[in-house]
């Protein structure tokens, strides 16, 4: 279920993402574009509804999406990549979750969930920059499935193929998507050749 968004404007924003002496104002700006040109890729497949549609001329058929759509950013990271979807989706409800790896054990701990009352009619994309263990996108996943969401998908900007798996392995028909599939992990849990670490980039604080 994993889709590879390949674009050449894409392809040369990420190229300039990479760049580590690409200060945090203008890592956001790219993060955010890359994230809205995502969008129809990510919403191609979103249930519509045939409704009526009156132009100044006359009455004619138009569609709807089906289902309200909820946005789900992983703190902190995530919030970098939230705005360039809410451009193009400016009626998404957002929710928030809170899933911090241990660095020492790569173990994911989650720590706030926040949502609309209800998720199980809404289309949910959760929002990450990075898939690299796929620790925390599975805890994302499962925290939302309990918590009543049926119709999920998951958005990165960069994955790892291990982290790929794990989240394919744990939720068979999850779509996933992303804008690049990076080559592996390091001995660290990070993605090679990847970022670096997305949310010290995007909010400047890196050591």
């Amino acid at each position: 279920m994993l889709h590879t968004v390949e674009h050449p404007l894409i392809a040369e924003e990420l190229t300039k993402l990479r760049n580590p002496e690409c200060p945090s104002p203008e890592f956001r700006q790219r993060v955010r574009r890359i994230a809205s040109m995502m969008v129809p890729a990510v919403t191609a497949n979103l249930e519509t509804t045939v409704v009526s549609c009156t132009t100044p001329l006359e009455i004619t058929s138009g569609v709807k999406v089906t289902r309200g759509i909820i946005l789900v950013p992983v703190l902190r990271a995530g919030l970098g990549f939230l705005d360039g979807f809410l451009d193009l989706i400016p009626q998404a409800s957002i929710a928030h979750i809170g899933v911090a790896r241990n660095e020492k054990t790569l173990v994911p701990e989650p720590y706030y969930l926040k949502h609309p009352p209800v998720l199980g009619e809404h289309e949910i994309i959760i929002l990450d920059p990075m898939l690299a263990t796929g620790g925390s996108a599975i805890e994302a996943v499962r925290s939302l499935k309990e918590a009543g969401a049926r119709h999920v998908r998951f958005a990165c900007l960069v994955a790892s193929p291990e982290g790929v798996n794990a989240l394919e392995n744990a939720f068979p028909d999850l779509a996933i998507y992303t804008a690049c599939l990076d080559r592996c992990l390091n001995d660290r849990g990070y993605i090679l050749p990847g970022l670096g670490d997305a949310g010290d980039r995007l909010f400047g604080t890196c050591g």
